[in-house]
């Protein structure tokens, strides 16, 4: 049976892993962009870097990482740090594109676009998080309590709400949200967004 366990340094190359295998709205987006590597160091690894005390991962028995949720319990500040310590580190493997066209254009620039104020959800919901889970964790309630988990972590830093952003064309991820009783909440153009408040 697979275990929930708080994240490990020696984690981090199953998270860069899971994340490109689970980025395509879900699905492997092995190849999709030029630089696999580009998920990771968007939407998982900063979060472990900076918070490992608000990452939890999925064990399986053979003693595997298959899932992960990541997260900060303060945007901002953590847009901040990306901005100031995490992104600069790869401007050279990343260089900023002069126009913004493909998918891996926006990918970069919304790297280079992350700042404190960068995201409207923040003031009411100053939290927010990355799950990804391989499909052989799916259909066992794993995402749940990885969820649940962060969620009682927050609630007892006494963090006042979460959003999330996610791909519009992932509905089954829509529906997990929904059952977890977050609420859509207003989001750009092409993306989807969900919020939860505690107490």
């Amino acid at each position: 049976m697979s275990v929930i366990r708080p994240y490990r340094p020696s984690d981090r190359s199953a998270i860069y892993d899971i994340c490109v295998r689970t980025a395509d709205a879900g699905k492997d987006a092995t190849g999709i962009l030029s630089d696999d590597r580009l998920w990771g160091d968007l939407f998982a690894v900063p979060y472990v870097e900076r918070h490992p005390d608000l990452a939890w991962v999925v064990e399986s028995e053979d003693g595997r990482t298959i899932g992960y949720v990541v997260s900060t319990d303060d945007t901002d500040a953590f847009y901040t740090w990306f901005r100031d310590e995490w992104w600069p580190a790869f401007h050279e493997r990343y260089p900023r594109p002069a126009e913004v066209v493909t998918r891996e254009d926006r990918m970069i620039e919304y790297g280079y676009t992350r700042a404190p104020g960068a995201d409207a959800n923040t003031a009411e919901y100053p939290a927010h998080l990355h799950i990804d889970l391989l499909p052989e964790t799916q259909g066992q309630g794993l995402g749940r309590t990885l969820i649940e988990t962060l969620f009682a972590e927050l609630a007892r830093r006494g963090v006042r709400g979460l959003h999330l952003g996610m791909d519009p064309s992932n509905t089954g991820a829509a529906a997990f949200y929904e059952r977890l009783g977050m609420v859509s909440l207003p989001s750009a153009p092409g993306g989807q967004a969900y919020g939860v408040s505690f107490g």
